[in-house]
């Protein structure tokens, strides 16, 4: 029961669906950080006058985080026009650009943004996990 005052919010995405997305999005941003990590970088002779810095296992964990990447794209690209909206939306909310009693104008700010690029401009935030996770608190969903 909701208590006077108290403002519930209709999405039509499902907060289950933004935690998924958020998730994802996360597990993107670790990814991209890990590839710099110590022992990455091998240094190999290739004869007795030349060395070459060689980054081998970098590679295989940046190939993961793009195939993540593109799953995560591909599942914003399948929102329908009203979710992804309310997705870039709830992003806007979350870092602060919006209040929660701002959400009209969130969702007005971020209709324009809906088009075939909308998953590259979301996926390229690298806060986008922690952004969406945020917009779903400020809501109460």
């Amino acid at each position: 029961m909701n208590r006077p005052g108290e403002r519930t919010w209709d999405l039509t995405i499902g907060p289950d669906t933004v935690r998924m997305i958020a998730e994802k999005a996360r597990a993107i941003s670790a990814a991209v950080n890990e590839d710099y990590a110590d022992g990455a970088e091998h240094e190999v002779e290739l004869d007795e006058q030349s060395r070459d810095n060689h980054h081998h296992d970098g590679l295989a964990e940046e190939a993961e985080a793009d195939l993540r990447g593109e799953e995560l794209r591909e599942l914003i690209q399948d929102l329908n026009v009203d979710e992804a909206a309310e997705l870039v939306a709830l992003m806007f909310v979350g870092r602060g650009d919006f209040d929660a009693g701002e959400w009209a104008e969130a969702i007005a700010e971020a209709r324009p943004r809906v088009n075939r690029r909308v998953a590259d401009y979301l996926v390229g935030n690298p806060l986008l996990g922690d952004w969406l996770e945020e917009g779903l608190e400020a809501l109460g969903a």
